[in-house]
């Protein structure tokens, strides 16, 4: 695959590695908005998104507001998955949409809701959170996706729609079908995503080359998970996700997988990984740059 357009437009060669560590799930509560403020302070990570259907979205735009320079997008959600702490669509309440389960909340997997929802109502609530995030006055610098729910061909025509609209780059990594079958796609999804990134760099989209992050269910080890995963990562643009929180009463009992969560934010607030993506060559960035560099 040629080299990405991203490298020279920022101004870097074919070689460098770029890294955007970028931390999901922000404003889902209040423990992964204190985690983001932490490690964006200690300087470890470069980017997030957030979740403005949950309770916490208010805060996190609160902080932005504060430290103007954050990088902070809209983490596109049609899914709710814990058991007790739970969200809803906020453009609709009708069941006809297909993205409401029996009680009224977003539905908990992917499956439900690319089996059941409707695209119209889909591209409604998807175009409805990324206004309020807006009318809020949150920058938005980038739009990603929740649990990979829009990764389907039923919504990723919404997604785009969305993309061009606002003018802001998605997390959609550049690969072959193989990549995006790794990521959990289905064969119909990948082959789609092979054509249509071809034509999104075509038309001026800046994307990603290789999405990876850490494992919520393996909490040992997190520093040694880091440094083998991005020892590994190729010339171009990472995209490395994470999902901090801090500790607290509220983060464990909404998530089960709270200990991985913690050890995101402990390990990312360590200089032995601080050091090391400095020691790797890496050159850390955000999505901020990558949207101007497509406005301009």
């Amino acid at each position: 695959m040629k080299s990405n357009p991203v490298l020279k437009k920022l101004g870097f060669s074919e070689e460098d590695r770029l890294l955007i560590v970028h931390a999901d799930d922000i404003g889902m509560c209040q423990a992964n908005v204190q985690a983001y403020q932490d490690l964006w302070e200690f300087g470890t990570i470069t980017s997030g998104s957030v979740m403005v259907p949950c309770p916490w979205f208010p805060a996190a735009v609160e902080m932005q507001k504060k430290n103007p320079k954050m990088d902070l997008g809209v983490h596109l959600v049609l899914t709710s998955e814990w058991e007790f702490y739970r969200w809803r669509p906020i453009s609709t309440a009708e069941a006809g949409s297909g993205l409401m389960d029996k009680q009224g909340y977003f539905p908990r997997t992917d499956a439900e809701v690319q089996e059941g929802g409707d695209p119209d109502s889909a591209l409604v609530e998807l175009r409805a959170q990324v206004k309020r995030a807006l009318d809020f006055g949150l920058d938005v610098t980038h739009l990603d996706t929740h649990m990979g729910a829009i990764a389907h061909v039923k919504f990723i025509p919404a997604y785009l729609q969305l993309i061009n609209e606002y003018q802001v780059p998605p997390l959609i990594p550049r690969g072959d079908a193989d990549l995006y079958k790794r990521l959990g796609m289905d064969e119909v999804t990948a082959e789609f995503l092979v054509m249509l990134t071809a034509q999104l760099e075509e038309q001026g989209t800046m994307l990603v080359d290789y999405a990876t992050g850490l494992d919520l269910n393996i909490p040992e080890d997190n520093v040694g998970q880091v440094k083998k995963l991005l020892a590994d990562a190729p010339a171009g643009v990472t995209h490395f996700i994470i999902h901090p929180s801090i500790d607290s009463p509220e983060s464990r009992a909404i998530s089960p997988d709270w200990r991985g969560r913690l050890a995101n934010y402990q390990t990312f607030m360590t200089q032995e990984i601080k050091n090391f993506i400095k020691n790797e060559g890496f050159h850390l960035i955000g999505y901020r740059q990558i949207r101007e560099a497509m406005r301009s």
